[in-house]
């Protein structure tokens, strides 16, 4: 007799593939045993069925790594905790080099798998061939070699997923659409299916390629496109190897896999194909697309040169199934900024037989538990912003991302396609000025500019090496350290928060002591319950209960759900994003008080604008809200204005400054400068994995107040207990080290930790890092200096100095070296 579909559910999960079945089986572990999932046909009948399955773990975010690796460990265990076969062999993983800069992005990775705890190898080319015999290795420079890597059967584990579920707990039910969910005052109330209505407060969507559109009926945005992804099935190969590790030939596009005597061969070729543009067939089940073997026939042509059997090899199938692929080669996880309980898992780039084991796991804790159990900004849904809104957008953009899945990974690569979509006023006269522009959320934004007039192209040059933009950002970092620089940041995401009981609900959001005088400019975080940095920015008190904030760029979606969701639902008070109606300059740099006295008349001395206060001036007749703020360590302002306005302003500072050495300047001066004066950066040096104690930020919490704030009490705990952890600065003395971040940190032999950021500071002329010294036996600063240290860069170990204070201080115009 078929299951009943029941009334009530504490959690529904829509979508029977490996991530869907993975959430309940995690939900259902955490005894969530009333959570339902729903299938609108057949388990793995969308995506899973047709996936090639293999599963890799290293990734560039240590936390996208540890969630691969507890797909693996799962997938180990799975089989004996089920009795279903799962097809998981941990037979190794193997990738080639076949150019010398291929072979620096190898070593640099096994630096990264390294500072992640992954065992990587790196061997010969004929040590490549032992493990891979069929192979031809006359171009290979190199290879790496993770032997915890491997591949699984997509179907069967996701059956040993569902069975898990189910013997947890979970409810699981085929052939039973989701028709509609049932919001009322914006809140989930249930989910109507073609069986009944189910009623329920947490709706978690894992509906694969189907996410994007579904998501839009209730205002979700899931930003995924289906493109059509094509390998090759052939028949048994004579005297193939069963124990062949995965292959993967980026310098050739293409993977493999050993599967019953034959090969499965598939690749990433430059021009994808997408897929279902005007929607997906209203019966695509476990359906596959018609085999295109003119598109595939480069692919083809660049394995035989890898594998020579391939020519003579029968082919079973070409297989061509659509895969949701997104914009920036990540996945989708976490709750919709748009609609309160509404998860989304989806998006997974073809990786998601890897991914399925540990998304289910950090899906399940984040409904669970409010959060989930580490920092996933790289996956998280709220880092896409006002462009993913876009579908012309959202495809180009994804074409390009598919296009370089195996393609070098250049350092501050920028992406082109989609561009310009968003542009501050000023764009023009950047350009003109020898502006080379980056992208961050949509918006255009200098790095960096060339001197066109000196025959100087405003164009990267990516390299490991020093990039062919490191003069130029040495001549804005010295104009910022003798003269001035300004440099448009019109892309600052801007909130605006007010009402009666703005400051109260603020107070409670932020540790910062936003209740200062009015004027006052705030530097603040805001904390999650276990005290992690969740945002870093800046208010501005205006009025009592008036508040001016700004964020970073790629932020703007984050925070602003961040401090939207916690405002006490009590408080009278209103949020607005007022981005686009604000333009920012930043004027900074020791003559940046002079430059700018000569176009106001108001009082901008230091004792009639002191640091960190902010007031309306008149800048050449036009009103700016001026803070007197830093972020590169000298003096300098912060001026916010109409966008309308911007040009005007603009063209008057330039021309008062210019005499006096007056310069553009972009981001890439700000980075530089930044890592001199010792600031951190959220997304890589903070973030919520790390609170304000550990990253020596403890002097910006209100600690002292006695008023409570979100996070308070996880603070007090730790302060009272110590850290395990605390974040320093390095410097390298060998000017040919080139520091990226994910370096390996050694401290007196042994691996404590990695750099969460790396780059130069023109001023101290030496590469900069930053990183966590961690020790579970508790760190102070006594530990932190006592030790002797060296950074792994690229396999190679290079000595390094540490450092607690600022490398350099314009107050005093100290340097350390």
């Amino acid at each position: 007799m078929a299951k009943e579909l029941p009334t009530t559910a504490k959690a529904v999960v829509i979508g029977g593939g490996i991530v869907g079945c993975s959430t309940a089986y995690h939900l259902a572990k955490l005894g969530w045993t009333d959570t339902v999932l729903l299938e609108r046909k057949k388990l793995t009948s969308g995506t899973t069925f047709h996936a090639a399955g293999l599963v890799g773990q290293l990734r560039s975010s240590a936390n996208i790594t540890e969630l691969l690796g507890y797909s693996v460990d799962l997938y180990n265990r799975l089989e004996k905790e089920t009795g279903l076969a799962t097809g998981w062999k941990m037979n190794g993983g193997l990738r080639l080099a076949c150019n010398d800069a291929r072979w620096e992005e190898v070593k640099r990775q096994a630096t990264t798998a390294q500072s992640f705890g992954l065992e990587m190898q790196l061997l010969s080319p004929s040590e490549a061939r032992d493990l891979w015999p069929i192979m031809s290795v006359e171009d290979v420079v190199g290879a790496a070699f993770l032997p915890t890597d491997g591949q699984a059967n997509p179907s069967d584990i996701t059956q040993a997923l569902a069975k898990g579920a189910r013997m947890a707990g979970a409810s699981i039910f085929e052939d039973t659409c989701v028709t509609d969910i049932r919001i009322e005052n914006g809140k989930i109330k249930g989910v109507q299916t073609d069986k009944g209505f189910i009623e329920c407060e947490i709706v978690v969507c894992c509906a694969g390629q189907w996410t994007r559109e579904f998501a839009q009926r209730f205002g979700v945005n899931v930003p995924l496109v289906p493109v059509q992804h094509q390998y090759l099935i052939t028949e048994t190969i004579p005297d193939m190897p069963r124990n062949l590790p995965t292959l993967r030939d980026p310098d050739r596009l293409t993977y493999y896999k050993e599967e019953v005597g034959g090969l499965v061969m598939g690749g990433y070729e430059p021009n994808p194909i997408l897929w279902a543009e005007d929607g997906i067939p209203e019966d695509f089940h476990f359906s596959l697309l018609q085999s295109d073997f003119d598109h595939f026939e480069p692919m083809m042509e660049l394995a035989l040169g890898r594998v020579p059997a391939l020519e003579t090899a029968g082919i079973k199938e070409l297989v061509n199934g659509p895969e949701s692929f997104t914009p920036d080669g990540n996945f989708i996880l976490g709750e919709a900024p748009e609609l309160k309980n509404f998860f989304v898992g989806a998006g997974f780039n073809a990786f998601g037989i890897a991914s399925g084991g540990g998304a289910g796991m950090v899906l399940a804790e984040w409904v669970a538990k409010g959060e989930p159990p580490y920092d996933l900004w790289a996956a998280d849904i709220r880092r896409f912003g006002k462009p993913h809104f876009d579908d012309d957008w959202i495809k180009k953009r994804t074409v390009e991302a598919y296009g370089k899945h195996y393609t070098m990974a250049w350092p501050h690569e920028e992406h082109q396609s989609g561009r310009p979509f968003r542009t501050s006023p000023l764009y023009d006269r950047l350009k003109a000025a020898g502006a080379c522009f980056g992208e961050k959320l949509g918006w255009e934004r200098p790095n960096w500019f060339a001197e066109i007039e000196a025959g100087e192209t405003p164009e990267d040059i990516y390299s490991f090496g020093r990039a062919n933009w490191f003069e130029a950002v040495a001549r804005e970092h010295k104009a910022a350290r003798e003269a001035a620089v300004l440099i448009d940041q019109t892309s600052f995401a801007k909130f605006h928060l007010s009402g009666p009981d703005a400051a109260a609900a603020l107070d409670w959001i932020a540790a910062g002591n936003v209740l200062r005088p009015n004027g006052s400019v705030i530097y603040t975080q805001m904390l999650n319950e276990k005290g992690g940095i969740e945002c870093d920015l800046t208010v501005t008190r205006l009025e009592e209960n008036e508040f001016y904030i700004v964020t970073g760029t790629g932020f703007a979606t984050h925070d602003y759900n961040w401090i939207l969701k916690n405002i006490p639902s009590h408080a009278n008070c209103t949020l607005s994003d007022i981005t686009g109606e604000r333009s920012v300059l930043s004027l900074m740099g020791p003559l940046s008080r002079e430059i700018l006295g000569q176009v106001t008349e108001d009082d901008i001395s230091h004792n009639g604008f002191p640091f960190a206060t902010g007031r309306m001036i008149e800048i050449a007749g036009h009103p700016v809200l001026a803070l007197r703020l830093t972020y590169m360590g000298e003096l300098g302002w912060e001026l916010h204005m109409p966008v309308d306005e911007v040009g005007a302003v603009h063209d008057a500072l330039m021309r008062a400054g210019a005499p006096l050495g007056l310069k553009n300047a972009g981001y890439r001066t700000i980075e530089s400068c930044r890592l001199e004066k010792g600031y951190r950066a959220w997304g890589s040096d903070i973030g919520p994995d790390h609170t304000p104690v550990e990253a020596g930020l403890g002097w910006a919490m209100k600690l002292k107040s006695g008023r409570d704030f979100k996070g308070r009490a996880a603070i007090e705990t730790q302060k009272a207990k110590g850290v395990r952890k605390m974040l320093a600065c390095f410097t390298v003395d060998d000017p040919d080290v080139i520091l990226l971040g994910r370096e390996t940190i050694y401290r007196n032999g042994e691996r404590v930790g990695w750099l969460s950021s790396g780059g130069y500071g023109h001023t101290i002329e030496k590469s900069i890092g930053y990183g966590y010294i961690r020790n579970l036996d508790g760190v102070d600063a006594e530990f932190v200096q006592s030790g002797s240290y060296e950074l792994d860069v690229a396999l190679t170990r290079v000595p390094c100095r540490v450092h607690l204070e600022p490398l350099y201080d314009p107050q005093i115009k100290k340097i350390k070296s």
